[in-house]
């Protein structure tokens, strides 16, 4: 199964965020831009990729190892940018300190776990709301569009796997689904290693 470990704004900050996107939509050349559905809106904090049924009971055990050391914080979404002329994201700030540690040690007890992790990169905080369907789609516009944003604070108070179901039809247009597979409370406790 094709897994990440993430992090969910609550859905008050997700509306938040559709309010900002709404308005991109209007602007020319929106069409496009693929856009992620607000359902499907989250912080990865590490891509696991495939993962075999196999790996899942270690996997599961040291990701919370790594939620229990990890005390709950808060984040807000703010600002926007973009990778490269493909995709668009929202920004985030507030505690960024504990969001990457949250992100190592989620990479690291993949890694633990057996999972074949690419190579390890420094986590760029960012939730992705759209991605350009070709190179000729000049996305500074939208990048402007969200620069003034900023959402509400919230409490990150829980680490989840989630699966990510590929489209598998054929229907143009269709969009990867998610299920959170399991999740963990952040309790901030150091005393066990992970």
């Amino acid at each position: 199964m094709r897994l990440f470990a993430a992090v969910v704004p609550p859905r008050e900050c997700l509306d938040e965020l559709e309010h900002a996107v709404d308005r991109l939509r209007g602007l020319p050349g929106a069409d496009g831009i693929r856009w992620t559905e607000r359902t499907g809106r989250h912080l990865t904090l590490a891509f696991l990729g495939e993962v075999g049924e196999e790996l899942l009971p270690e996997l599961g055990t040291r990701l919370e190892r790594a939620a229990h050391r990890t005390p709950a914080f808060t984040l807000r979404l703010h600002g926007g940018g973009r990778f490269g002329r493909r995709a668009l994201w929202a920004g985030v700030a507030g505690d960024l300190e504990t969001l990457r540690l949250l992100a190592e040690r989620s990479d690291a007890a993949a890694r633990r776990a057996g999972v074949p992790m690419e190579e390890h990169r420094r986590y760029r905080a960012h939730l992705t709301v759209g991605r350009a369907r070709g190179e000729d789609v000049a996305l500074g516009a939208f990048v402007d569009g969200l620069g003034g944003f900023e959402g509400a604070r919230w409490r990150v108070g829980e680490l989840l796997l989630v699966r990510s179901n590929l489209p598998v039809s054929g229907v143009r247009g269709e969009r990867p689904r998610y299920e959170t597979v399991a999740a963990w409370p952040l309790e901030g406790r150091e005393g066990r290693s992970g």
